[in-house]
């Protein structure tokens, strides 16, 4: 195809219709896939779709209306276009203020829907060529992009994942709630010789009871009352890729029983069906607790404690990263501010102290939480930490876990590294942005066994 050319997902009940239209959209150079209806069509389309849709109002099964609701729910961005023989003006204001990307009323001519398609198909393209540019620039080409940080801890996991990432060995990752134990699965997925497959992530603790066994295994349709139709369940939606078992803690114990069997023997068996399905993927669990001790207490079966935890990684909490508060935060007030067009204002030292004497049980997510309010507030200097962190009052209540002159080295240090990093090891642009004189920096350098070599682009010499 060529750049003014796309993919369209046709989809009209009326046979003669499919059929003429595809044969003057091949004619004109597009690729055409039919389908009778919008449930077979919502099957094979998800959010990054490269084309546009082009169906039919009138339709059984869903309507198209209802059928553009599914698709903006999945896609906002994604070029849905509206045919009907019945429309009028007030059908084509809706659509448009529903998302459809135009309404073209039968009978038409040919050219117009050309015209309306290549406008289309451009713009698709835009849209996916950013996210792709996105996908680049925070995606897996730089695990430090993707697990920011410098304490110790930070650094032995990452180098974990690289060692780790193409085998196929289960790994189970610990860790409290909000440290970024699914960053973490992600980042294992991405470096895997299995990152062309799907990621496919289920949070155990989210489940109901009753819908864990079709959620995992899926059903054949007349299963059960509501059946209507055959689902295919995680395991096997996960097929090639990799399955992520969040807070596999709270799994019931007659699930696992079941869970443990499809590892073992590599396959599922649909509710209601009798032929197994082969399923390869890798598997990567997290969890919050302490399996072990729900394993002594009868909660958590031994067998399968085993079969998850090949390898075992461990996300330290925020308050064991030191400096790596000041960086995350600042990470963070950097992204809010490009999200809600506002100024990130720099942290003065004394309001950095507060962010490091802070026990932040809710970890990274709520340091996330913290940055945004701190970006969004309107107040200004010390009154917006000590609001969005919970109030003057209690900021002030907080005990320091360190005195001031060691939260003063490792803000200096975090500054450093900060700069450092930014300027990728350009000496003299460091000095500029903090004005010291050249034998000052070298001195606090060495204090902090700082070497430039470390923050040099890739390929540049020492």
């Amino acid at each position: 195809m060529t750049k003014n050319n796309c993919r369209v997902y046709l989809v009209d009940d009326d046979a003669e219709m499919r059929a003429s239209t595809t044969q003057w959209l091949e004619l004109a150079g597009h690729e055409v896939r039919v389908f009778v209806d919008a449930p077979s069509a919502l099957a094979e389309i998800d959010a990054d779709l490269d084309g546009v849709v082009v169906t039919d109002v009138r339709m059984p099964k869903m309507d198209g209306m209802s059928f553009l609701a599914r698709l903006t729910a999945l896609d906002a961005d994604l070029p849905v276009i509206l045919v009907t023989a019945h429309g009028d003006v007030q059908m084509a204001v809706e659509a448009m203020r529903r998302g459809a990307y135009d309404f073209i009323e039968k009978p038409f001519e040919p050219e117009r829907l050309l015209d309306i398609l290549q406008r289309a198909g451009e713009k698709r393209r835009l849209v996916l060529e950013n996210r792709e540019l996105r996908r680049r620039l925070d995606g897996p080409g730089n695990l430090e992009q993707r697990l920011i940080g410098n304490c110790p801890g930070i650094r032995r996991l990452r180098e974990e994942i690289l060692d780790i990432a193409a085998t196929d060995a289960p790994v189970l990752i610990q860790g409290e709630t909000g440290t970024g134990k699914e960053v973490v699965a992600r980042c294992l997925h991405e470096y895997s010789t299995r990152k062309q497959g799907r990621y496919v992530a289920v949070n155990c603790g989210a489940v109901p009871e009753s819908m864990y066994e079709s959620e995992l295994f899926g059903y054949e349709k007349g299963a059960f009352t509501g059946a209507d139709k055959r689902r295919i369940g995680r395991f096997e939606y996960a097929h090639g890729g990799t399955l992520f078992l969040d807070e596999i803690g709270t799994m019931p114990l007659p699930l696992q029983v079941k869970v443990l069997r499809a590892l073992q023997e590599r396959e599922v068996v649909r509710i209601g069906g009798n032929e197994p399905q082969a399923v390869d993927l890798r598997l990567i669990s997290a969890t919050n607790a302490d399996l072990q001790a729900e394993c002594a207490a009868g909660r958590f079966r031994r067998d399968l404690y085993y079969r998850i935890n090949v390898v075992e990684l461990r996300v330290p909490p925020l308050r064991e990263r030191g400096g790596d508060i000041l960086l995350l935060f600042d990470y963070f007030c950097a992204r809010a501010a490009e999200t809600y067009r506002r100024p990130a204002p720099p942290l003065q030292p004394a309001a950095a102290g507060r962010l490091m004497a802070h026990d932040w049980p809710g970890n990274v997510r709520e340091l996330k939480n913290i940055a945004e309010r701190y970006v969004l507030s309107s107040l200004s200097g010390e009154q917006r930490l000590a609001a969005v962190l919970g109030g003057a009052r209690q900021v002030a209540s907080e005990t320091p876990r360190a005195g001031l002159q060691e939260l003063l080295r490792q803000y200096e240090r975090q500054l450093l590294e900060q700069s450092l990093a930014r300027h990728r090891g350009d000496i003299q642009a460091v000095l500029d942005e903090l004005g010291l004189p050249r034998r000052t920096l070298n001195e606090k350098m060495s204090r902090h066994q700082l070497d430039r070599r470390n923050f040099l682009m890739d390929g540049e010499s020492s």
